[in-house]
Formats: C-alpha cells, sequence, structure tokens
C-alpha cells in the first residue's frame, strides 16, 4: 500500500494517549481502527472513532482477523504494560506495517521498540512535561521540540532588540537563533524579514538548538 495522509492508522491501546491520539485523528477525518482488549474502554468509546474493537493485539492472529495487516500506519500507544507494548510492535513488525509509531515510558523501553521494529519512537509523558517545565520558568508562552537538537518557541522580544532592524541584531551570530515570525497586537503571525522591528508587544517564533532557544529565552 502506497502512503498517504489520509491512509487509515490502526491505534492499539485506549490509555489516555491512545484514546486522545485516535480521536484527534476521527476528528480529522482520518479513519481509525482502534484496539484494546478491555471491553468497558472499548465501549464507552463505540461510536466515537470509526472502528473499535476488543482484542489482544498480543495475539497474531486476532490481529490478522481484524485485518491490520493491510493498514500502512500503526500506533501502539500502550505504556505501563512494557510486555504488551514490546510484543504488539514485534506483531506489527512482523506483519510488515510500513510506518509503526509507539509510545514509549523510559529510554530503555524506546531503544527496544526500535530494535524490533517501531519506525517512530514517542515520549508523550517526558515531551510534555519538558514543554511545561519551560512555560512553568515564565519566560516562554509557548515551546515545541521539533526534534533531538532543535526547537520552536513563542515568545516577546527581549528589550534590547525593540526598535532594531532583525538584520542588523547579530541575532543568529551571537545567541545561533533565528526569529522567524512576529505578531503585532490585533494581527496575524507574518514572517519575519531583516527590516522587521520588533515592539515591546509583539510575541516572536524563535527557532533553533534547544540550548540556543533557552539561552536567548533567558533575556526576558
Amino acid at each position: 500500500m502506497a502512503e498517504n495522509s489520509s491512509d487509515p492508522v490502526v491505534v492499539i491501546g485506549l490509555g489516555r494517549f491512545g484514546t486522545a491520539l485516535a480521536l484527534e485523528l476521527t476528528r480529522r477525518g482520518t479513519e481509525v481502527l482502534a484496539i484494546d482488549r478491555r471491553a468497558k474502554v472499548v465501549q464507552a468509546l463505540a461510536g466515537q472513532i470509526t472502528h473499535i474493537a476488543v482484542a489482544d493485539s498480543t495475539d497474531p492472529e486476532a490481529l490478522r482477523q481484524l485485518g491490520v495487516a493491510d493498514f500502512y500506519r500503526a500506533v501502539v500507544a500502550i505504556g505501563s504494560d512494557l510486555e504488551a507494548s514490546i510484543l504488539s510492535t514485534s506483531l506489527l513488525a512482523e506483519l510488515e506495517i510500513n510506518d509503526i509509531w509507539a509510545k514509549a515510558v523510559s529510554a530503555q523501553h524506546g531503544q527496544i521498540l526500535r530494535r524490533i521494529g517501531a519506525h517512530h519512537v514517542v515520549f508523550p509523558e517526558h515531551d510534555m512535561g519538558e514543554r511545561v517545565a519551560h512555560l512553568v520558568s515564565g519566560r516562554l508562552l509557548d515551546f515545541m521540540q521539533v526534534d533531538e537538537d532543535f526547537a520552536l518557541a513563542k515568545t516577546h522580544p527581549p528589550k534590547e532588540y525593540v526598535g532594531t532592524p532583525l538584520g542588523q541584531s547579530n541575532l543568529r551570530r551571537k545567541y545561533g537563533i533565528t526569529i522567524v515570525a512576529v505578531k503585532s497586537p490585533d494581527q496575524e503571525f507574518t514572517y519575519a524579514t531583516a527590516d522587521t522591528e520588533l515592539t515591546y508587544d509583539d510575541i516572536i517564533i524563535v527557532s533553533g538548538p534547544t540550548e540556543s532557544v533557552e539561552r536567548f529565552a533567558e533575556l526576558l
């Protein structure tokens, strides 16, 4: 099956993360097959997700009967039951699912998932904790880790860079970051240019290596 952003998705495990993921995919118009071994959980979500089934995702025959092998993309959203997480991911790899995403609760868990066939490993609790930590500090309005060492942050401009065209600010040379977008009060975000002059009330989007973005935020 060729990859397509609208391809249906299998979501295995309907805890908080799996449920939120399945519901959001459904809301966006993606066809979802959600699987969980707990009948009570499945019953509670019936009618809210395209297709939902009670099944043991560690049973290869159960996955075959549900047609999981026909899907291009699958997500193993099981976290606390490490054995079920690992076995389910391994079975998806055996079924030659082209794009396997798996939730991990630790670095070691993530390493195992990658070794047995997961193409992408996510750490929802860790990532959310890191994001909230940046927001709690009070310096940032939002923070997103784009890659292992690259981040985007939404914040206000430091006072020393207000009124100076960005092309003359030497921000990239001094801090290793780039201001990519600016939002003035009552305006939409626009791309920042060399001629952009910031005001105290602007909101800016900053991109760069995570450490550089954090260092720039300390100016606030």
